[in-house]
């Protein structure tokens, strides 16, 4: 090749591969295997979603506006597609210019042609770059959706997870950011984070997602969680009308108009309270005493304390705050919490150790949002980009509903997604196609055998 010649991929007419050798053995690779997929295990998923029927209930979240002559792929295939391949570690719609030629995935998506590809990126950009109102007007974006279906269909998840009414639930309140590194619909620097982000609103019941509601950062991080409450709290008490309902988060939702709604609607709450000197004062005697503890053993020690307590202007009332007053190695570490819950029902160890520190377990679904890829929002509407974090949760609701139906009772019971797709749905399988069947074949040596087979069990029963 002459100096400066453009290099040119020549096409490659040889079948086999000859490597290394292996003591007495020749190794010989060939391009002429059957169709393979390397995600066997989203089977499973598949089965999940039949037991709580998702997809076919979030094709209902959405209208098609598209000519029916005319469309090459369901609204149905292409939401099956998008979802599964996020639950599958698929993040960017580029993947699917690969995937949509992925047998088993054609399966998934519910294609009946399979011999006929999934919609490409390009399809699906379209589907997410829905417009407000009607699409009837917009010559390529005729999908749109319901913001508010979608957000119910998730609180009757939660609803139907549950075969008897609990008599308590706990609602967690958090917020987190994702960074943005393009130009954004809304994009604000955020002081705190040191970036430009939107500031995302998440609601769990356990490990039950509720609310996933993006939103700008250049605001408060309790902004608009109350609307977000009231929808919920009346959607569950239409089920359960009787069910004791405790609001929890940090410091952050420790707002008036959150506690005065609680106190007006009969819901409790519990939220981490900034400390300032006037509390700093209020446990001065529980600190000295921690203090004494640690000199004498050498180790961290805590004192509870309980006090009512007014803010001078931005309360209405005077409310129950309980204080742990730490003293580590470092020195004073004091903590606050504001609540309505009784003394008699939660003494002040008991309500700060085993139920508002418990509200820590909520970072960890946060954290499987992210391997959902909850962070990718680089569409250039708020619209649009909360329809890709609706993607994220309904992708969560499926990989959960597989851990909390096919899982439960294994060791793999409150396995991170993260492992459940690793180990569980990286599954490589030859798929064939005859007649009257679709076979898909797994390797002898998978290890964690036992474990696919009691999901399986479980999620046919």
């Amino acid at each position: 090749m002459q100096r400066g010649a453009a290099f040119s991929m020549t096409e490659c007419n040889q079948t086999a591969f000859l490597f290394e050798a292996h003591f007495s053995r020749r190794i010989v690779a060939q391009f002429d295997g059957v169709a393979m997929t390397t995600d066997g295990g989203a089977l499973l998923l598949r089965e999940a979603d039949r037991k709580i029927r998702l997809l076919k209930r979030v094709v209902r979240c959405f209208t098609d506006a598209r000519d029916p002559q005319r469309i090459e792929h369901e609204l149905g295939e292409m939401l099956a597609q998008r979802i599964y391949g996020l639950a599958l570690g698929y993040e960017d719609l580029n993947d699917h210019e690969e995937l949509r030629r992925d047998p088993l995935l054609a399966v998934m998506a519910g294609r009946r042609e399979m011999t006929e590809p999934l919609a490409g990126k390009s399809t699906l950009n379209r589907l997410e770059l829905v417009p407000a109102g009607s699409p009837f007007e917009d010559r390529y974006h005729k999908v749109t959706y319901s913001a508010e279906a979608l957000d119910a269909l998730l609180v009757d998840l939660f609803l139907e997870a549950h075969p008897e009414p609990p008599e308590e639930i706990v609602l967690d309140l958090d917020a987190t950011d994702t960074p943005l590194h393009g130009q954004q619909e809304a994009r604000f620097f955020h002081g705190y984070y040191g970036h430009y982000c939107y500031l995302p609103l998440y609601i769990f019941a356990g490990d039950h997602l509720l609310c996933a509601r993006l939103r700008p950062s250049n605001q408060d991080a309790s902004a608009g969680s109350l609307p977000e409450l009231e929808r919920i709290v009346a959607q569950i008490r239409r089920r359960w009308p009787q069910v004791r309902m405790i609001v929890r988060g940090d410091s952050g939702f420790c707002r008036e108009e959150l506690m005065a709604w609680c106190e007006t609607q009969g819901v409790y709450y519990v939220f981490g309270f900034a400390r300032n000197p006037r509390l700093r004062r209020k446990i001065a005697r529980p600190l000295r005493q921690a203090q004494r503890e640690h000199q004498r053993t050498g180790k961290a020690e805590r004192v509870f304390a309980e006090f009512s307590y007014r803010t001078d202007k931005s309360w209405s009332r005077s409310r129950r705050v309980v204080a742990k007053a730490e003293h580590l190695e470092k020195g004073e570490n004091p903590r606050f919490v504001v609540t309505s819950l009784s003394t008699e029902r939660w003494p002040a160890q008991t309500l700060y150790e085993q139920l508002y520190c418990a509200r820590g377990e909520m970072e960890n679904r946060i954290k499987e949002q992210l391997s959902l890829f909850s962070d990718r929002l680089s569409t250039e509407t708020l619209r649009a980009n909360q329809l890709r974090l609706y993607f994220s949760s309904l992708a969560y609701v499926l990989v959960h509903a597989l851990r909390r139906l096919g899982l439960t009772g294994t060791e793999w019971a409150t396995a991170q997604i993260d492992t459940i797709r690793l180990r569980l749905l990286k599954l490589a399988a030859e798929v064939r196609l005859t007649a009257r069947r679709i076979w898909v074949r797994f390797s002898r040596a998978y290890p964690w055998k036992n474990l696919f087979v009691a999901a399986w069990q479980a999620l046919r029963c």
